[in-house]
């Protein structure tokens, strides 16, 4: 009696390492040993970068924030600082926005900070 090995879920599970494995260049596309291992290494990467990318992010924000602080006569520890004596909770990617966008508003949150 022959083994069974499970052919329709075997084939399904390869059918969808392949379409994962679309755009890959050479046997990484289509040869089934070297396709699962390109791509679990390309979802590693995913997962690295999407934290990396948050850290970058963030230091954009700090930049802009201690550019626009700056501008106004203070540094951006000054200002972090002076907003947390304050009791104003406001995030750092709120008031890059603002920095970049609206700096009349910007300026208005610093002057109450600062002046407290």
């Amino acid at each position: 009696m022959p083994r069974a090995k499970n052919k329709v879920a075997s084939h399904r599970r390869k059918r969808k390492h392949i379409k994962l494995a679309k755009g890959y260049w050479g046997a990484r596309k289509n040869v089934w040993r070297i396709a699962k291992h390109h791509i679990e290494k390309g979802l590693l990467h995913a997962y690295v970068g999407r934290k990396l990318k948050k850290r970058s992010f963030r230091r954009l924000w700090i930049v802009r924030i201690n550019a626009a602080a700056r501008e106004l006569g203070t540094t951006y520890s000054k200002l972090m600082f002076a907003l947390k004596q304050s009791n104003i909770e406001i995030n750092r990617k709120i008031l890059a926005d603002l920095a970049m966008n609206q700096p009349e508003v910007f300026a208005a949150i610093v002057k109450k900070a600062v002046n407290n």
